[in-house]
């Protein structure tokens, strides 16, 4: 492997980046996903993106549970589950990604459930904002929307809401310090992946005309065509941040994770994705979410070849967006 490097259109230098690693599983209830920040850390990911692809990594050197955040007591309001810890974890989290990001670096998210895009994206969009005047466009690949609202969840798990919050579709009290500038337009929303979708889903995607490409629209065009539409729906002086749930590949290469869906892209359709999104010049954030090295642990054990495959996974979806290449 190699890399190829790409002028950064709207940060001031290519090699900055700023690192938040995110243990933080409140977003659902199946424990284990707050492992796989360090499971991802622990197979070399971060050396390969310093010593492989010559990033400067600003990092703390913690994996942060956000402890001292999460209340004893966090009855559900509203149908969300857990929503004061999703809440304050999401603002802390916001504060430490736009830090990143005022000071023009890439950030790189790693979580964690989907539930902590809420903070991750916001602060990326509210320093695009800040800095450049642009809104910030979003590509989610996802085996699911995760745009469920509070009302039409049928669990009540955050980590199905994330993009109905950050698109301004769904408000709640609870997350009051999610400021209208901090959002995303529907309209520079991208889903590539979707296979299983809610019922209360289809109906909001479809009433906002947000574009989604299914597994059938990948199956009928080719991973190629679905990403270039993808970036022409986007247009050409948009930043972008990559939301990649490890869910979006099929259980063959990411067994490991909490919500496998059979028939999902390969790894060589995930790797082409974040290829083919680091090749625009227009990456400003990405978070990598939804590795979970203890959910298969009952059943094979912690060490098995389902979590070493998905680990493997995630590590390649970051280096390949961060500029990875074949030759």
């Amino acid at each position: 492997m190699t890399t190829t490097p790409v002028p950064s259109e709207f940060l001031p230098s290519n090699d900055n980046l700023g690192i938040v690693a995110v243990a933080f599983s409140g977003g659902q209830g199946k424990g284990g996903v707050d492992a796989g920040p360090q499971a991802l850390i622990k197979a070399g990911l971060l050396e390969d993106l310093k010593n492989d692809l010559g990033y400067k990594l600003h990092y703390d050197d913690q994996i942060h549970s956000y402890e001292e955040l999460i209340p004893a007591e966090d009855p559900a309001i509203d149908n969300m589950k857990r929503p004061l810890a999703c809440s304050q974890v999401n603002n802390r989290l916001h504060e430490q990604t736009y830090a990143h990001a005022s000071q023009g670096r890439l950030v790189l998210t790693l979580g964690g459930d989907h539930s902590i895009a809420i903070g991750s994206i916001s602060g990326v969009a509210r320093a695009i904002r800040e800095r450049l005047n642009k809104p910030l466009a979003v590509i989610w690949v996802d085996a699911h929307a995760d745009i469920n609202t509070f009302e039409t969840s049928p669990s009540g798990n955050v980590h199905g809401m994330p993009v109905a919050f950050l698109a301004g579709l769904c408000q709640h009290d609870v997350f009051g310090w999610l400021k209208e500038e901090y959002r995303i337009p529907a309209d520079k929303l991208v889903y590539i992946g979707l296979r299983d979708v809610d019922r209360g889903e289809k109906k909001i995607l479809r009433e906002n005309n947000i574009k989604a490409f299914s597994m059938h629209d990948i199956d009928r065009h080719g991973i190629g065509k679905v990403v270039d539409m993808a970036l022409e729906y986007i247009g050409d002086d948009i930043p972008i941040h990559l939301s990649f749930d490890v869910d979006a590949c099929d259980p063959v290469h990411a067994p490991s994770t909490g919500t496998p869906v059979r028939g999902g892209l390969t790894l060589r359709e995930g790797d082409f994705i974040c290829e083919a999104v680091h090749a625009t010049g227009k990456l400003v954030g990405m978070d990598l979410v939804e590795v979970n090295p203890m959910i298969l642990a009952k059943e094979f054990g912690a060490d098995t070849w389902q979590v070493a495959e998905t680990v493997r996974t995630g590590c390649s979806l970051v280096r390949c967006a961060l500029g990875e290449s074949l030759l």
